[in-house]
């Protein structure tokens, strides 16, 4: 077994299919498959089941790549020790964030100060909806990511509060009050969206029994906000994923408030590649700073 054939299988089940992923690691995809062959003949077990173009794991394949991945970290901490060791501070780090609120919010300015220190450190962000960032992070894909608490099965570092709002046409009857009910929302017609978001604003819909007339489902918030500014439906977002209303648009409070504490998590801190850790000491600075706040609404 070799680290080469572990990278393979983990980037193999990332993207899906023989082709795909020779083409991210730029090797053939008779590569590809002939290392899954090696690697699968040694462990004795099928990791994957071929599906059309495309492959899925195995359930045992699914146990082996947390393992896998687990394996890659810690070969990729052992190369950051020996650079920090020789007072150089290299490696690649990688971080999942669920969109707009932690990318646009709280990303930038823990970037800029940790890029400032560690610039030979290759950082990559990887987008995803909340819980495909929580199963990332629990694959062992990525070292750090961002998560809503409560979550026990992480350790955490909270950063900042966030909450959902109502996103109006300014000319919407709604728009006169100050905070707007789950009632409120009934029948109206209403845009929902694919981001994580979307379970919390369920709940906060299902708690009073309101259902919206759903006329459009969008995964982009650019698209979201420019049907609402024709006047054409109304939505709920999570704040901190909003721009500035722009002209037309307006937000309101929920009533009651549904806040959201957003955190930076990990399966272990102690256990974290060097880069990892001094990312952790950038953001623990910043939140203990109050560097890290939520728009108002």
């Amino acid at each position: 077994m070799t680290f080469t054939q572990l990278e393979i299988f983990s980037v193999l089940a990332q993207v899906g299919s023989f082709s795909r992923a020779g083409s991210a690691l730029g090797i053939t995809q008779s590569a590809v498959s002939h290392a899954i062959k090696q690697l699968e003949t040694e462990l004795g077990v099928s990791l994957l089941s071929r599906e059309g173009a495309g492959t899925v794991l195995t359930p045992v394949g699914s146990k082996l790549l947390t393992r896998a991945n687990d394996i890659l970290q810690q070969k990729q901490a052992l190369h950051q020790e020996a650079s920090y060791e020789r007072g150089i501070a290299r490696g690649t780090l990688r971080i999942a964030s669920f969109g707009a609120s932690t990318s646009l919010q709280l990303l930038p300015a823990l970037m800029l100060e940790y890029q400032q220190v560690h610039p030979l450190v290759e950082v990559q962000i990887d987008e995803a909806v909340d819980a495909v960032v929580v199963q990332w992070l629990l694959e062992r894909r990525v070292e750090l990511g961002f998560v809503v608490l409560p979550d026990e099965r992480f350790e955490t570092l909270k950063l900042a509060m966030d909450e959902l709002v109502a996103v109006l046409p300014a000319s919407h009857a709604l728009a006169v009050k100050s905070a707007i009910s789950a009632s409120d929302l009934h029948d109206q017609p209403f845009i929902r969206t694919a981001a994580g978001s979307g379970p919390y604003i369920d709940q906060f819909l299902a708690a009073d029994g309101a259902v919206p007339r759903t006329l459009f489902r969008f995964e982009q918030l650019g698209s979201m906000m420019g049907f609402v500014a024709q006047g054409q439906a109304i939505t709920v977002a999570a704040r901190l994923a909003l721009p500035e209303p722009s002209a037309g648009v307006v937000y309101r409070r929920l009533h009651p408030p549904r806040p959201r504490e957003i955190a930076l998590a990990a399966l272990n801190f102690g256990k974290l590649s060097p880069a990892a850790q001094a990312f952790v000491e950038v953001a623990r600075k910043k939140a203990g700073c109050g560097l890290l706040k939520p728009q108002a609404a």
